[in-house]
């Protein structure tokens, strides 16, 4: 099988036939029930707690604090990624404890666990346990946390600043503004989100007393970096003394990548105990306990010279990081901003600077775009907006500042390399599929019905990310290949895409590969699956395995066969002595002496794949309803292994787009700091009925930073697709005077803007 065709997808006959092997369904029926009693507070002093009515309820087993915490000697939930501000110095990361010592920081900040028989049980203790809380004020927002005299969150930071940071050449940024024809300006504040994912996170347990192994199966995107997390650096426990599982988890996007606090404490617990334990977050807790994302206030500058090409960007911006500092945190919206704000055009001079700040909300971690959305949001509302303010339209000031495939690898002025793309064939071939040129004729019909039809464009890339700790293991057995990978599937559809790759490599029928991830007893090394990079890292390097199994199986073949190694050719699936009839199959092989073939990641993990969206709305004036009408998106990927879960990556990262852009929004009691939009009756998710039919095309330039060409996807569509969608609503508002809506463009925003 080559690379390039479309198969189905081989995990989708189990997880449709109700089969799939989900945290919960999979915890056996004799494990403790636990529950984590969570502040109702957003800032509080812990005045003390009385365990003993609570302990005494029928059916508990156990009940811990963080004062059993620290007498284990529990420590902090570390982040691994990190910024310095323009001295040197790191990020302020004040401790993260599992449990919080002294006062919590935010509404669902954990104060103790219940273990009982059952999650009823738990439930009776728990409202019993008597909490003595001293309620202080709250920062909900960075303006609030920011303030001189706020109250701080960590009173061993200064002002609520986690960090001061900034990125490019003032100066040349400077010196571009002094000279431009033209400044367009635009304040933007991008909304806190919540991945409500179909499966919630989950775990459970077991203990075997012989080996003292404690094994927890929780739902992640890789299980290798919360083991050395969880063993180094906040238990203390020898790694062959805990063992990781993760089978099929259903959804991901981000905030099932970060160390949490809850399995940190069912491995301890269980040890404690000598019992298994098991839990699973509901709806609500997840709305209080899983990272959050994009909560940012931006002020962009565009300068033009007079001929409307682009001389430098500056942008101001307030990140709002909740109360601790999550695992990737640092770097989501600072070089997230960073890698894409130069957009898909020639920028000579960039300058970012960002205030970084903690305040009494749930701590913010990457979600699917993870900085870029919102980034490109500004950049692109602010191109729309200089159109305007300069006389031209919207799309010929793009195609003016275009970059060219003579330009790459292009070095953008915010200290990024943008591998290889052909943008003005991306452009055009967007705006030809999306049938551009009808688009007035539609617009006055729209018009003759009483609505407003706006059209909107966005030129968008996404920078990959990714941790490559990557080494993968192809084992040959008499009937199958066994391939063992360092990433996780939270639906992509890893079990197809990789066994293709192995399939194309070493010419053996899909149906005879399995994929294995999510097992740190058998796959000790990986770094998960995030930033848009499986198929660079784990890809690659199972492609590299299969020459390495090769090279083994020919040096087998050669004994078996009584021939030289030089004489031996591998071929469609069995070894064979040039020139002659004699031949082993690579399984027949195995048959006589397994073998296997290994590799470990050798390639760059940075692409840039880049596309350009259109989007057609019709705005309702008299209700502000917004109806999407067309959209299509031309997307280069680089080389596809499968056409079918690209497209489905493409459907699933436009609406998620589309549904940050139109209406989810997270939102916080600025006086309390209680969040009031905590189930799906207050957070709003995009249905079926939101999403018209999605056009969607692919060009392929290939990347030269790693051998097969590839770039990931996944998060490029969610990029790119807020903007098209917000430059589409504003264009239908223009001519009745609106300048900007803020996300979420809700309806009620639409309608307050008309009627001002």
């Amino acid at each position: 099988m080559k690379l390039g065709q479309s198969i189905a997808r081989r995990e989708d006959r189990r997880f449709l036939t109700g089969t799939g092997r989900y945290t919960d369904d999979t915890a056996p029926e004799g494990a403790l029930a636990v529950l984590f009693v969570r502040s109702p507070h957003a800032h509080a002093r812990i005045a003390g707690i009385d365990k003993e009515a609570a302990l005494a309820s029928p059916g508990v087993v156990a009940i811990y604090t963080a004062k059993d915490t620290a007498a284990d000697k529990l420590r902090h939930l570390p982040a691994i990624s990190e910024i310095k501000d323009e001295a040197g110095n790191r990020h302020r990361e004040p401790p993260h404890l599992p449990m919080p010592i002294g006062k919590v920081r935010h509404v669902g900040d954990i104060v103790a666990m219940i273990v009982a028989g059952t999650l009823d049980q738990a439930r009776d203790a728990a409202d019993l346990l008597a909490v003595d809380y001293d309620e202080l004020p709250a920062v909900v927002t960075v303006a609030q946390a920011l303030e001189p005299g706020a109250a701080l969150v960590h009173d061993d930071v200064p002002g609520n600043l986690m960090c001061r940071w900034g990125k490019g050449d003032a100066a040349a940024t400077e010196a571009a503004f002094a000279k431009a024809a033209h400044i367009s300006k635009l304040s933007i504040r991008s909304p806190r989100q919540i991945v409500h994912y179909m499966e919630t996170r989950a775990a459970w347990s077991a203990y075997d007393a012989a080996s003292d192994l404690v094994t927890v199966t929780f739902g992640s995107q890789g299980v290798q970096i919360p083991h050395r997390l969880m063993c180094e650096r906040v238990l203390n426990v020898a790694k062959d003394k805990l063992r990781l599982i993760t089978e099929d988890v259903g959804g991901g996007f981000g905030p099932k990548y970060p160390i949490y606090a809850e399995p940190v404490l069912i491995a301890w617990a269980t040890r404690k105990l000598g019992r298994g334990l098991r839990w699973t977050a509901d709806r609500a807790e997840l709305a209080l306990t899983d990272s959050h994302s994009r909560d940012l206030v931006a002020t962009g500058e565009l300068a033009l010279d007079a001929a409307g090409r682009f001389l430098g960007v500056r942008v101001r911006a307030e990140a709002n990081y909740g109360a601790y500092v999550s695992m990737f945190a640092p770097t989501i919206a600072t070089t997230g901003m960073a890698k894409v704000i130069s957009g898909l055009y020639r920028i000579p001079a960039i300058r970012l600077d960002f205030d970084c700040a903690f305040t009494n909300t749930v701590p913010v971690d990457a979600i699917r775009g993870a900085g870029k959305p919102e980034a490109l949001f500004l950049l692109e509302r602010l191109v729309d907006i200089a159109a305007h303010e300069t006389g031209r339209s919207p799309i010929e000031l793009r195609r003016l500042n275009l970059l060219r495939s003579e330009d790459m690898p292009y070095a953008a002025a915010s200290g990024y390399t943008y591998d290889a793309a052909d943008c003005p064939r991306l452009f055009e071939t967007a705006l030809s599929r999306a049938d551009v040129a009808g688009f007035e004729a539609r617009r006055t019909a729209s018009e003759a019905a009483g609505k407003r039809r706006g059209l909107g464009l966005s030129c968008h890339l996404h920078g990959t990310g990714g941790i490559a700790d990557e080494h993968v293991v192809v084992q040959v057995e008499p009937d199958r290949l066994v391939a063992r990978l360092g990433t996780q599937s939270q639906g992509q559809g890893h079990e197809t895409v990789f066994a293709q790759m192995l399939s194309s490599a070493l010419g053996v029928p899909v149906e005879r590969i399995e994929i294995r991830q999510g097992d740190t007893q058998s796959i000790p090394r990986g770094g998960g699956t995030g930033g848009s990079s499986s198929t660079i890292i784990s890809g690659t390097t199972l492609t590299r395995a299969a020459d390495v199994v090769i090279q083994r199986g020919r040096d087998l073949a050669a004994e078996r066969l009584e021939a030289a190694p030089a004489d031996i050719a591998y071929r469609d699936g069995a070894f064979e002595v040039v020139g002659t009839d004699r031949r082993v199959g690579l399984f027949e092989l195995a048959a006589w002496k397994p073998f296997d073939g290994d590799a470990v990641f050798a390639d760059k993990i940075e692409a840039f794949p880049t596309g350009v969206m259109v989007c057609e709305v019709e705005v309702d004036p008299d209700t502000g309803v917004t109806r999407i009408d067309r959209f299509t998106a031309v997307a280069d990927t680089g080389v596809v292994v499968n056409p079918r879960l690209l497209a489905g990556q493409m459907h699933g990262g436009i609406v998620h787009g589309l549904g940050n852009a139109l209406m989810e929004e997270a939102v916080y009691d600025e006086e309390t700091g209680q969040l009031l939009s905590g189930t799906l009756m207050d957070y709003a998710l995009p249905r079926a009925d939101d999403v018209p039919g999605l056009q969607v095309e692919t060009i392929a330039t290939p990347s030269p930073n790693n051998f097969l060409g590839l770039k990931g996807m996944g998060e490029l569509p969610t990029n790119g697709a807020p903007a098209a969608l917000g430059n589409a609503i504003i264009d239908a508002l223009r001519p009745l005077g609106v300048r900007h809506i803020d996300m979420p463009i809700t309806a009620h925003k639409v309608w307050k803007a008309l009627n001002r």
